[in-house]
């Protein structure tokens, strides 16, 4: 019997699972598991990453100073202060293991996104699940669960699997009331989402205890590439550049996401179809008695009566060949996380649900077409 053992909290561990790609025996499926792009990336981020190809055998550069420049230009950030990672999740890594570790607490809300309690358990750390109310954070709770060994708070704004959002007004009052050994982290992997909004960036510019995390897997349909970044304080940002790797982003990744922030046509396009369809197709699915929650982001988080018929639309919805998200894990059994897909997918899903409802949704449903027929596209 070996005596080799693993870190405390590794074996709490459950591996990741990502959505679903594939349904046996269909050929054809509808992938709307996974909130990815369904226009993906800007063609100006496939042409300079075919580029990059010729490059290959030379090592990336370790400070990524055109990317975080190229950042910093858009946002209006200081590019020092920016760090880059394989996707946010690296970064929220980073966190963890610079500011977490064996007797202190990482709080997350109650269907806050799973890396969260994955990174603090690799970390050592205890993680603390705070409940919300009706799917929002609640900051009073995130407070009350706050300790002496509290070392992280994560929010996700907006919510990942809910979509909601807390307003800025109430992330600056937790961030006031949190004692000076918390760092405040926000998640904004789907800020681009949500028009005008900074993903928090001028609350870490106002308190040194606030670190803003963002991504360019979603709007900017680069998930295949995991390239993310954070945004702090210039103390936390050394902290974080001490653990991380030298080469941890290639030549190819760096420069298919430069191009793809530089493409602001493309984004416009992107924000703009999934906000027309996201209305649509949260209408449709409630005159199915299907309700969601304001989505802020580029899915619906569809609710259904029970965990029973939950389960049993996405059964149905996989034997037609689309596949959704259950979020069971999420503390949300009773709902179907639905992304955001072009227009045949959503009109597609809609249709198939209504069909598992026993109807078909009226008006909502042919809302498209009539849509397009008075623009002249039909």
């Amino acid at each position: 019997m070996t005596k080799i053992e693993p870190q405390p909290g590794i074996m709490q561990i459950k591996p990741y699972v990502g959505g679903a790609s594939s349904v046996n025996g269909v050929a054809n499926v509808i992938k709307l598991s996974s909130n990815e792009n369904p226009f993906g990336p800007s063609p100006d981020a496939i042409v300079a990453f075919q580029r990059a190809a010729h490059d290959l055998h030379r090592y990336p550069n370790t400070d990524h100073a055109s990317l975080r420049a190229a950042i910093g230009d858009l946002h209006g950030l200081d590019p020092d202060r920016i760090i880059c990672g394989v996707g946010s999740d690296e970064v929220i890594t980073f966190l963890c293991q610079c500011y977490a570790g064996p007797g202190t607490e990482v709080i997350y809300t109650q269907h806050g996104f799973s890396m969260y309690r994955i990174s603090a358990l690799a970390a050592g750390a205890t993680p603390v699940v705070v409940p919300e109310r009706e799917r929002m954070v609640d900051v009073d709770e995130v407070l009350g669960a706050v300790t002496d060994q509290t070392s992280l708070v994560f929010i996700a704004n907006p919510g990942n699997p809910t979509g909601t959002m807390v307003s800025q007004a109430e992330l600056a009052r937790l961030a006031r009331a949190l004692p000076d050994h918390v760092l405040l982290v926000l998640d904004g992997a789907y800020a681009e989402y949500v028009g005008g909004f900074d993903g928090g960036a001028r609350l870490v510019e106002k308190y040194d205890n606030v670190f803003m995390t963002r991504t360019f897997s979603k709007m900017y349909g680069l998930g295949g590439l995991r390239i993310g970044w954070g945004y702090g304080a210039a103390a936390v940002i050394d902290v974080l550049n001490r653990v991380r790797g030298p080469f941890n982003l290639s030549m190819a990744q760096q420069a298919a996401a430069e191009a793809a922030l530089r493409d602001r046509d493309h984004v416009a396009r992107c924000l703009s179809e999934n906000t027309r369809l996201r209305a649509w197709l949260a209408e449709a699915l409630a005159e199915l008695g299907v309700p969601s929650d304001t989505s802020c982001a580029n899915f619906i988080l569809a609710r259904f009566a029970n965990s029973d018929e939950a389960a049993a639309c996405d059964t149905f919805l996989q034997e037609q060949g689309i596949i959704v998200r259950m979020v069971a894990g999420y503390d949300l059994p009773h709902c179907l996380r639905i992304t955001v897909g072009d227009e045949a997918s959503c009109r597609r899903v809609a249709h198939m649900i209504g069909r598992f409802k026993g109807g078909a949704p009226g008006s909502k449903l042919m809302l498209l077409d009539e849509d397009r027929r008075e623009e002249g596209d039909v």
